[in-house]
């Protein structure tokens, strides 16, 4: 659609017809723009190119996952039987994630929220590092017996490596967006 700044030309394609000729033919008009203007980019046009939304989307699902392994852990495994279970570490993450993800979404229709995207996935990161660090403990206690529950945390330990990278990357987007919209 072209969108012009000037006013635009009027040509008639055909003369007006005699009053004697018919008088209920219509006058047929032309218009052509004369410029091109550019259509008016978004306050958030050059982020929102990138689709923060498709990476928001990747972290409610891995948040809904961790939370689906947190319950299982919380129904098949003693409270004090790791540090994984004790701290409800996947269920933190998870909702911290699904949460995340609920902002980065809302980036499209409110352009506000982007200092709060920002600030939750800096958070996701650090919940995220602290939780690989009680995991790691769980794993340095490796016993043949918890086998089982041990590989499940080192699929959490890997889950919580791709929200992480998926907060980064946001966190990275989102802190060259606010850097080039400040004055």
């Amino acid at each position: 659609m072209a969108c012009a700044d000037v006013d635009m030309d009027i040509s008639l394609a055909d003369e007006r017809p005699d009053s004697s000729n018919r008088k209920d033919l219509p006058v047929v008009q032309c218009y052509q723009a004369t410029e091109l203007v550019p259509d008016r980019k978004g306050p958030l046009h050059d982020l929102l190119q990138k689709q923060p939304a498709v990476l928001g989307s990747l972290q409610v699902a891995s948040g809904l996952f961790s939370v689906g392994v947190g319950l299982l852990f919380a129904v098949t495994q003693e409270m004090t039987h790791s540090l994984f279970t004790l701290f409800r570490i996947s269920h933190l993450t998870g909702v911290l994630f699904i949460i995340a993800g609920v902002v980065s979404n809302l980036l499209f229709r409110f352009p506000g929220l982007l200092p709060v995207s920002l600030r939750v996935n800096c958070g996701c990161i650090i919940v995220a590092v602290v939780a690989v660090c009680l995991i790691s403990v769980d794993l340095s206690q490796w016993s043949s017996a918890n086998e089982d529950f041990l590989k499940m945390e080192v699929l959490v330990l890997c889950v919580l490596g791709l929200e992480a990278s998926l907060s980064a990357v946001l966190c990275f987007w989102f802190s060259r967006e606010k850097r080039t919209k400040s004055p």
